[in-house]
């Protein structure tokens, strides 16, 4: 290694181990939901972790190609370790898994009843059902961080709860479930945040494995599944608030990296499964129509997602909708203000909602149809890039969490600028003014727009469909020193 690798190295690993110590941090003293920490350290340390990542990673470029590998991966660990040191933080979904899979290791279906109803009181952990106390005036309350004032949906008794929503059953998909009850059956109902916490830590550290195997193997440069492994949103969303949507990225990724033609049926069941996890990798579909043996990996996914669903169907009929209906009305997809970027152009309050959800159903299926015809059938990646990234535009959830669908595809294919997106809605959950959240949702698109019309109209830089049909980078028997990421 030369002494330019030596620093490269060095400072890399200071870096990654800034990004962990700032990520431990957030974790351990920070709460989203302490009113003794409100105010701007959480902004402050979440966008210092998000300029060291950025840091590391430009520094990575000239760390040699073996140590680089060693310190995404050991990094990833690290990170995700930190990320583990206090309970969630920007999150009660969380809550929500644990009870879940509570009731499923009693016999009941997680459909059946809504947690504060009166017929699941003998199931209630203490941490997740705190009772109520009583204030110096007689009052009484619910306290405490994450906790969460609710009723009995029948009586209207109080109950205190670190569940949210908790008059309402579940949303979640039946392998989700399935996976709730897992972990619930291993470390019994009163392990707090931990275990899913570690679930999450090893979906990411597994999807981190993954990209440093897969994309070498593509003519790709390793050092891009650091875009994956030390990204804060992945510690934050992943492992922190252990979102169960990295299991539906893990899957989606393993259907997207299965050869086109005979492995259609593999990556139909990983993609069925992943949206038996969490819906939204459905939006991952045009990008695999063009590959050979399309219709296996639709046939495989439909016969999953249906074998999955069938007990619980059977279980509670029609109620395994759970909250999904009133959680999209609720999040303002029904009267147009939930699409940030149209609603700015046509105001739901002037236009009403249909203009918008017009406008954001062409410009989905116009992006779907783009997809579908122009990926290479066997490098489907940077059509996932396309197709997630528009939809998160377009749709502007919420929740930063949602992106985690997204990360893994921007580092096989090396689109850093499209972590603006993750960036904007991470930004819309420190500070929700919808104006704020709009303006960050432009800046993405202004430099996704840029950065792409650049290589476009460079020759060295040059990244489009043609390069995932023509790759720049092929593998080579003889391992390069020190390649260049993005090159």
């Amino acid at each position: 290694m030369t002494a330019r690798g030596r620093t490269a190295t060095a400072s890399t690993a200071v870096l990654v181990v800034g990004i962990a110590v700032v990520t431990a941090l957030s974790v351990a003293t920070l709460g989203y939901y302490d009113p003794r920490t409100s105010g701007p350290a959480l902004p402050l340390v979440t966008g210092a972790a998000w300029l060291l990542f950025a840091g590391a990673v430009a520094v990575l470029r000239a760390v040699p190609a073996r140590a680089a590998g060693a310190l995404i991966l050991i990094g990833s660990v690290l990170i995700g370790g930190a990320a583990m040191l206090g309970p969630p933080n920007t999150s009660t979904d969380s809550a929500r898994y644990a009870w879940d899979g509570i009731v499923q290791t009693n016999g009941l279906s997680p459909y059946r009843y809504a947690p504060a109803s009166a017929a699941t009181e003998e199931l209630r952990p203490e941490w997740l059902f705190p009772a109520p106390v009583a204030a110096r005036d007689g009052s009484v309350g619910c306290r405490g961080e994450r906790i969460l004032a609710s009723s009995e949906p029948t009586t209207g008794e109080r109950v205190c709860t670190a569940i949210n929503r908790a008059r309402f059953r579940t949303i979640y998909p039946p392998a989700s479930e399935i996976v709730f009850a897992g972990v619930r059956l291993v470390v019994g109902p009163d392990a707090r945040y931990w275990p899913i916490q570690l679930l999450g830590l090893l979906a990411s550290v597994a999807i981190t494995a993954i990209l440093l195997r897969a994309l070498p193997r593509r003519g790709r440069d390793p050092r891009w599944a650091a875009l994956w492994a030390w990204c804060p949103l992945v510690a934050n969303e992943a492992v922190t608030n252990s979102h169960i949507d990295v299991l539906a990225a893990l899957l989606l990724l393993v259907a997207t990296l299965a050869p086109s033609g005979t492995s259609g049926w593999r990556a139909g069941v990983a993609l069925g499964t992943g949206m038996s996890v969490k819906l939204i990798p459905v939006i991952g579909v045009p990008a695999l129509l063009g590959r050979r043996g399309w219709w296996k990996v639709i046939a495989g996914a439909v016969l999953v997602f249906g074998v999955l669903y069938v007990p619980y169907v059977l279980l509670s009929g029609i109620k395994v909708l759970g909250y999904l209906p009133r959680y999209l009305t609720e999040e303002g997809y029904e009267d147009g203000s939930r699409f940030a970027l149209i609603s700015a152009v046509l105001p739901p309050a002037v236009v009403g909602p249909g203009p918008v959800l017009v406008v954001a159903a062409l410009v989905l299926a116009a992006t779907a149809i783009l997809v579908w015809r122009k990926t290479d059938p066997d490098r489907p990646w940077l059509g996932e890039v396309v197709m997630i990234g528009v939809t998160l535009l377009v749709v502007s959830p919420r929740y930063p969490w949602y992106a985690l669908l997204l990360v893994p595809m921007i580092a096989m294919t090396g689109r850093w600028e499209w972590l603006a997106v993750p960036l904007a809605m991470t930004f819309r959950l420190l500070e929700p003014h919808p104006g704020y959240y709009r303006s960050a949702l432009l800046v993405a698109v202004v430099l996704i727009l840029g950065v792409t019309a650049a290589r476009a109209g460079r020759p060295g830089l040059r990244r489009g469909w043609e390069e995932l049909r023509h790759p720049l980078h092929r593998p080579s028997r003889a391992p390069a020193t020190s390649p260049t990421v993005g090159a």
